[in-house]
């Protein structure tokens, strides 16, 4: 199934609107998302400039060090952790949690989108 497609499906399971993640955007990732380390969050603020608003980090621990997140292309989480790419076409003010073995989590959280 195309990437697109499997991304409308989950917005229409919960019923979220779909606002797409191209390629050429950034997210925001911690390293340790590339080491296979879960659980995986994602959240989604609203899009600014060459950025998709999606913020992923992997561990229990969110860090407020300027550091924690770098820039990454969409199109380069293929190699990094292609579980997430169904995510991506959720809106802003969406959040979602993944595991191992089939964990989801995903819900609203209209607070992400106070800036």
């Amino acid at each position: 199934m195309d990437l697109i497609k499997e991304q409308m499906i989950l917005c229409n399971r919960l019923n979220a609107p779909f606002i797409g993640s191209p390629g050429h955007l950034k997210v925001g990732i911690s390293l340790n998302l590339k080491d296979g380390t879960y659980p995986i969050n994602g959240l989604r603020h609203p899009i600014e400039g060459d950025t998709t608003g999606w913020y992923i980090w992997a561990g229990e621990q969110f860090s407020n060090d300027p550091d924690f997140f770098v820039p990454l292309r969409v199109a380069h989480l293929k190699e990094w952790r292609p579980e997430v790419l169904k995510y991506l076409g959720l809106a802003p003010g969406w959040r979602f949690l993944i595991g191992p073995y089939g964990y989801e989590d995903i819900w609203e959280d209209k607070s992400l989108l106070d800036i």
